[in-house]
């Protein structure tokens, strides 16, 4: 195992270094025996799993499910208690398929290089969005299939090396999916068609809204230095997961983008800290609401919000010149075409996502998830942006940012809470 107090490259180093290896010559890719391979369901997917929390051991049962000819077989997290709880349910659960070797098992902020070195064909990246720009980029270089959990960064800085790879995915043939679940899931995706084939008319307008609790929060524990509490809660702290606006809302944002067929052109909005105000929440807000305008002079307003007590509500509608689309939660459309959707159970999306990678890798004809991925995440990064600043933001100002949220370099050590971001200050 690597040591967990080792001190890792700078965030420059890790993509510079990462991404020049990726856009090296073909010669020099591992492809690791699945690429282009066409004997559907009977070659092995090795997985190592980034990132053993929540999200990551759901991810690994997940993969499991989706396909057979499927193992675990590398772990790898920046804690060890992390990673060993979810080794020992992995191998409770699936002993045939996810019984992990020590000697596969990598703890520290190094950890994922090491992963990176054993003979897994498919990665599945899970820890905080933070790393994630940082993760694809080695995970490319490595020449492996990956699964990147969403949003792909939390930063114009992280979403321009994400596009800056998109293309290189398709070029090594290997394949690159992302957690926009509702993309793989079977009652949007016949939504998304018929708005498509315009059964609504011509879009103009949207709401989408993820208004919902509080989430979980771990209380900080003697020996904890600044830089491990921030990681153990990373929900709070912006360089890891770019507030809630984009680590959770992006699903909803996503399909914003989806039925829109692009990215907007400019947001305005606001939004703010009013219930959960306490130190240990770190330095996000707790409600958001944008206005995304699109390139056709149609407007989505974006309304989030994790306040305990308050009317839940996760949707998304669209209205069109000829009717109006409910996604979310009716699956409906109401106008001069109705419809509804009639499938009692439809597919488990979080499995299908691996189902539909896997089946790509194995026709030969890889998914690449990347771009599209990218452009949602910088959607929901410039909801932030506008809401801190109290400034329209165009695509292209988010787009070519300089703010760059990661530390130059990481340490297991102090790192100060940022202030709450105070609407028309400027701040460095």
């Amino acid at each position: 195992m690597t040591t967990r107090n080792a001190a890792g490259p700078s965030r420059r180093d890790f993509i510079r270094d990462a991404t020049a290896a990726a856009v090296g010559t073909a010669a020099v890719a591992r492809f690791h025996g699945l690429v282009g391979a066409h004997a559907a369901g009977s070659d092995e997917i090795r997985v190592g799993l980034v990132g053993c929390g929540g999200r990551g051991s759901g991810a690994a049962g997940n993969v499991l499910a989706a396909a057979p000819g499927v193992r675990i077989v590398a772990l790898a997290d920046a804690f060890a208690d992390r990673l060993t709880a979810c080794r020992e349910r992995l191998a409770t659960q699936n002993p045939d398929t996810a019984t992990v070797a020590s000697d596969h098992c990598f703890v520290g902020l190094d950890a994922y290089q090491q992963l990176l070195k054993t003979d897994v064909n498919y990665v599945i990246l899970a820890t905080p969005p933070g790393f994630r720009p940082i993760h694809i980029a080695a995970s490319i270089a490595a020449g492996k299939n990956t699964f990147a959990e969403k949003p792909v960064a939390v930063d114009a800085a992280g979403v321009r090396s994400c596009i800056s790879l998109a293309d290189e995915v398709s070029k090594r043939g290997i394949a690159m999916a992302a957690g926009t679940q509702y993309r793989h899931f079977d009652p949007y995706i016949q939504s998304m068609k018929r708005i498509h084939d315009g059964a609504i008319g011509q879009l103009t307008g949207a709401r989408a809204y993820y208004n919902t609790g509080e989430l979980w929060k771990r209380d900080r524990q003697d020996g904890w230095s600044d830089v491990e509490n921030q990681m153990r809660n990373w929900l709070y702290y912006t360089w890891l997961s770019g507030d809630h606006i984009v680590e959770q809302f992006i699903h909803n944002i996503d399909a914003l983008n989806w039925a829109f067929n692009g990215h907007p052109v400019r947001a305005t909005g606001t939004g703010g800290r009013q219930v959960r105000t306490a130190p240990e929440f770190g330095h996000i807000y707790d409600h958001f609401a944008i206005v995304y305008e699109y390139d056709n002079d149609a407007f989505a307003t974006a309304m989030c919000r994790q306040q305990n007590g308050c009317e839940k509500k996760v949707a998304n509608e669209f209205t069109g010149t000829k009717g109006t689309a409910y996604v979310l939660p009716d699956y409906s459309i109401k106008g001069a075409t109705s419809w509804k959707y009639d499938v009692a159970e439809p597919n488990d999306m979080y499995v299908q996502e691996h189902t539909d990678l896997i089946a790509s890798i194995r026709a030969g004809k890889p998914l690449n998830e990347l771009k599209q991925v990218a452009e949602s995440s910088l959607t929901a990064i410039m909801g932030r942006m506008t809401a801190y600043s109290g400034q329209t933001i165009t695509w292209d100002e988010a787009l070519n940012s300089p703010e760059s949220l990661m530390p130059s370099t990481l340490t297991w050590g102090p790192m100060p809470t940022p202030p709450v971001a105070m609407p028309g200050l400027a701040t460095d």
